[in-house]
């Protein structure tokens, strides 16, 4: 008897260690679980820069604060965020840098053209602009010019399938495979190309007139239909879409490229740039329009502080 009593303690006192295991495993299994489940969004710092050198940076894109760029050179090539510093070109050669977005430093370009983008791509600083001039550099500080003179300048640059392209004025269009040599190649257009991506395994240019083309491989284009005729002035691809901005509100969206439908905006402002950081689009534009979204098909206008004309924005990821 005392042996099967025994023997039914052991057994109890096994299935009440199994039950406090279990209960322990499943609290520490949904904790988990929730953890992976839950989103967090970064307080990143949004910069915004226009003509006239205005610099306005936010925290959360709805409240804005006018900076000192130490510059009145109008910035129209925009503002991106390479490798922890925020970068901007303009006027005059103009190349701004700064770590915080409150100092900004004069970096010397080695020209006097207008500069109209910067981006770093595969590796490279590349800034293009008025007069087909192309800076690049490895580093970000010291540049190296390439001219390809004529009436019309370079807008914008990009790169993919192991090919820089670049577009501008009346068409024109060069391709390079290392950066540094250009060939010029046709578009099949004369209108003037403002902004151009690579997403989604294509290459997306855009420009006036409502112009659209896209290629597989960047040389070879074709017309695509944008369903407006508003001058474009920038596109960008995010989460497998593309966006593209421009005069009188216009914004369109589509998912491969070639099929475009009109978003809302609510401004008729004209739209110079486009961004996604943050958990946050944002759109800039004249008179100091500011337009943000969650989900970029409704849209809220944020008081910027200004009436210059904002040619581009970027965000601290």
């Amino acid at each position: 008897m005392k042996k099967i009593k025994r023997v039914l303690y052991i057994i109890l006192i096994s299935l009440f260690s199994l039950t406090i295991f279990s209960c322990a495993k499943k609290s520490s299994d949904d904790s988990k679980t929730s953890t992976d489940n839950t989103t967090t969004t970064s307080s990143g710092l949004f910069v915004a820069v226009g003509d006239n050198g205005i610099i306005l940076t936010s925290s959360d894109a709805s409240t804005w604060t006018t900076g000192t760029s130490g510059t009145t050179d109008y910035l129209k090539g925009g503002v991106t965020y390479i490798n922890s510093v925020f970068m901007t070109v303009g006027d005059n050669g103009t190349i701004l840098s700064s770590t915080d977005s409150t100092s900004w430093n004069q970096i010397n370009s080695g020209t006097t053209e207008n500069l109209r983008e910067i981006k770093y791509l595969n590796g490279l600083y590349l800034i293009v602009g008025k007069n087909r001039i192309i800076l690049s550099s490895s580093n970000g500080t010291n540049w190296t010019q390439r001219n390809y003179v004529s009436d019309w300048g370079f807008h914008s640059v990009s790169y993919g399938k192991n090919i820089y392209v670049t577009v501008g004025g009346g068409g024109n269009m060069y391709t390079s495979s290392d950066g540094y040599s250009w060939t010029s190649i046709s578009s099949s257009t004369t209108e003037d190309l403002m902004s151009i991506v690579f997403g989604g395994g294509i290459f997306v240019t855009v420009g006036f007139s409502g112009t659209i083309l896209t290629s597989s491989n960047g040389s070879t284009w074709t017309s695509r239909s944008s369903g407006t005729s508003e001058r474009l002035y920038y596109i960008i691809y995010n989460n497998g879409l593309f966006y593209a901005v421009g005069n009188s509100g216009t914004i369109i969206k589509s998912s491969d490229g070639i099929s475009w439908s009109s978003i809302n905006s609510g401004t008729t402002g004209h739209l110079r740039g486009i961004h996604y950081g943050n958990g946050i689009f944002v759109a800039i534009g004249s008179s100091g329009t500011i337009i943000t979204s969650s989900d970029a098909t409704s849209w809220t206008s944020s008081t910027s502080g200004t009436s210059e004309y904002l040619r581009g924005v970027t965000s601290k990821e």
